[in-house]
C-alpha cells in the first residue's frame, strides 16, 4: 500500500507535533487524574517543559493544563450530560432539525438515497487528502455534494485510517487530492471560518436508521453531551439504545457529526472509533472553545 503523508510541511507539521504532545499528556492525565498530578510529571510525559506545556495548551485549546485536566474528570462529563434529553428537545423546538445552524460548526446536510448506499458507492467519485488537525492527521473525503468522510490517525496509522473509510464505500472511485481538499479541511478546523452565512455542506452515507442517528448528533451543541438512550427516544426508538450506539460508532464524518458528544448515562466516555484519547481531546478542546475553564 502506498505510504501517505500529511500535505504541506512547515506550520502544519507544527500542528501535528502539538497534538502529539497533547496526546501524550492526555494519556498520562487519564491514568493519574484521581491524584490531580502536578504540571511537572504531565510535562515530562508529554516530552516538554512545564512552561512549554502551559503555552501548548493555551495555544491548542485556550486552556491551562489544570483547566484541561478538570475538563477530563467524570464530574465534568456528568455536567455535560445535564439535561441530556432536554438538549435535543430544545433543538427541535428551535427548528434546528432541518438545514441551518445545526450546531456550532454551521452545517447543512443531505442524505444519499438508500440505493446509493446499497450500491457500495458505485459511481461515486471521492477525493481525499491527509491534513493536520487539532486531533492528529485528518483523512478528509469530499464528494461533489460536500464532505462525505472524516477520519483521524496517529503517526503511522494514516494508511489504515484511509482503508477503514474506503471499506465503507468499496465501489466508489478514490483520487488523492490533498491540494483540492485543503480548503475543506481548513473550513472544518479553523473556528474563524465557522459562519452561518457559509454553512459546511455534508453528505451522509448510511442506512435510514444510521442517518437519523447522525442527524440527531448534529443537534447537540458544543459544550453539551447526550446519552445514547436519549438519542434513541428522540428518534422514536426508545428500546434501541444499543443499535444507536452501533450507529454512533459507524459515523463516517467524525467531529463534524459530533459522535464524541454521545456518552454513557453516568458520564462514561464509552467507546470511540478513533480512540478514547482522541475523544477526550475533543471534549477538552471544546471546553476551551466555549469558555468553561
Amino acid at each position: 500500500m502506498t505510504e501517505h503523508r500529511p500535505a504541506k510541511p512547515g506550520p502544519q507539521d507544527a500542528a501535528l507535533r502539538d497534538y502529539d504532545s497533547v496526546r501524550r499528556a492526555i494519556g498520562f492525565i487519564s491514568l493519574h487524574w484521581r491524584e490531580q498530578p502536578a504540571i511537572e510529571p504531565i510535562a515530562d510525559a508529554a516530552g516538554v517543559t512545564p512552561d512549554e506545556l502551559h503555552l501548548l495548551f493555551r495555544r491548542w485549546a485556550g486552556l491551562t493544563p489544570k483547566a484541561f485536566m478538570q475538563a477530563l474528570t467524570l464530574d465534568h462529563a456528568k455536567g455535560l450530560l445535564r439535561g441530556s434529553a432536554s438538549v435535543l428537545d430544545a433543538a427541535l423546538d428551535s427548528g434546528l432539525s432541518g438545514p441551518g445552524r445545526l450546531h456550532d460548526l454551521f452545517v447543512t446536510h443531505e442524505a444519499m438515497s438508500p440505493g446509493e448506499w446499497k450500491s457500495g458507492g458505485a459511481g461515486m467519485a471521492l477525493r481525499y487528502g491527509l491534513h493536520p488537525s487539532p486531533f492528529g492527521t485528518a483523512v478528509v473525503i469530499e464528494s461533489a455534494r460536500g464532505l462525505a468522510g472524516l477520519a483521524f490517525a496517529d503517526p503511522g496509522e494514516e494508511a489504515a485510517a484511509l482503508a477503514d473509510m474506503q471499506r465503507r464505500w468499496p465501489r466508489a472511485s478514490y483520487v488523492e487530492d490533498a491540494l483540492g481538499t485543503a480548503a475543506l479541511a481548513q473550513r472544518v478546523f479553523d473556528t474563524r471560518l465557522w459562519r452561518a452565512e457559509e454553512p459546511l455542506r455534508v453528505v451522509l452515507i448510511g442506512t435510514d436508521f444510521e442517518v437519523r442517528v447522525w442527524e440527531t448528533l448534529l443537534k447537540i451543541p458544543m459544550g453539551r453531551a447526550v446519552c445514547y438512550s436519549d438519542i434513541a427516544s428522540s428518534i422514536d426508538q426508545p428500546k434501541a439504545a444499543r443499535a444507536v450506539g452501533a450507529a454512533v460508532g459507524k459515523n463516517p464524518v467524525s467531529f463534524v457529526v459530533p459522535c464524541h458528544r454521545a456518552l454513557g448515562k453516568g458520564g462514561a466516555l464509552t467507546g470511540y472509533h478513533w480512540g478514547l484519547t482522541r475523544k477526550r481531546a475533543m471534549l477538552g478542546w471544546e471546553a476551551g472553545q466555549v469558555g468553561t475553564e
